[in-house]
């Protein structure tokens, strides 16, 4: 129906979360349609990325240095780890602008069904991080399953050890929510998390 070419990029950008074939198609056309505004550009863009972006071998960050932005910023204050599943968790705590700490991504959760052991995580090098002076306080901000909340369980034995506070993130009522469009789940947790006015 159409060139391999045009084939190839259909079946790459289907692979894309939240894209099947129908989206990649109707992306490829619009590609094609805007080639000298959006497709050369957006080539260019790939490929420098895939050349320069790298993981920080600190926190696990993706940046086109080593070590990342984060990190290798003196602002940030060092006695805060935050422990997140992965990158992308980390880019939405930053787009709050209301953590100042620095981050370690974990590459995951554990998982059982999956087969995904500590040993499969980046657990060790941040045991190792929640040892290193200065560090006081370990934030587990994985998420509400079953599986991040058994790896942020499994963290809290790891760093028991340690001389840090193990704190995670509230749960609850999200601003801007109904309690009646709420699941129960969410409503427990904000029943547990009150606090005093």
């Amino acid at each position: 129906m159409s060139s391999p070419e045009i084939e190839r990029l259909i079946q790459l950008l289907a692979k894309l979360p939240g894209l099947g074939p129908r989206s990649a198609r109707r992306a490829v056309l619009a590609l094609i349609r805007r080639r000298e505004t959006l497709l050369t550009p957006l080539a260019k863009a790939l490929n420098d990325a895939a050349e320069a972006v790298r993981v920080c071998s600190t926190c696990g960050n993706v940046d086109s240095r080593d070590p990342c932005t984060i990190c290798a910023d003196g602002r940030r204050d060092v006695s805060l780890l935050c422990v997140v599943e992965d990158v992308a968790d980390l880019w939405a705590l930053e787009r709050t602008h209301a953590y100042k700490g620095r981050y370690h991504v974990l590459g995951g959760t554990l998982s059982a069904l999956d087969g995904v052991t500590p040993e499969d995580l980046n657990i060790p090098s941040l045991v190792a991080r929640a040892a290193e002076d200065g560090v006081r306080e370990v934030v587990l901000a994985t998420s509400l399953t079953v599986d991040g909340q058994t790896t942020a369980h499994y963290i809290t034995d790891r760093l028991e050890g340690a001389n840090v506070t193990v704190s995670e993130l509230a749960h609850g009522v999200p601003v801007g929510g109904e309690l009646d469009y709420l699941d129960d789940g969410t409503l427990q947790a904000a029943l547990k998390q009150r606090r005093e006015l």
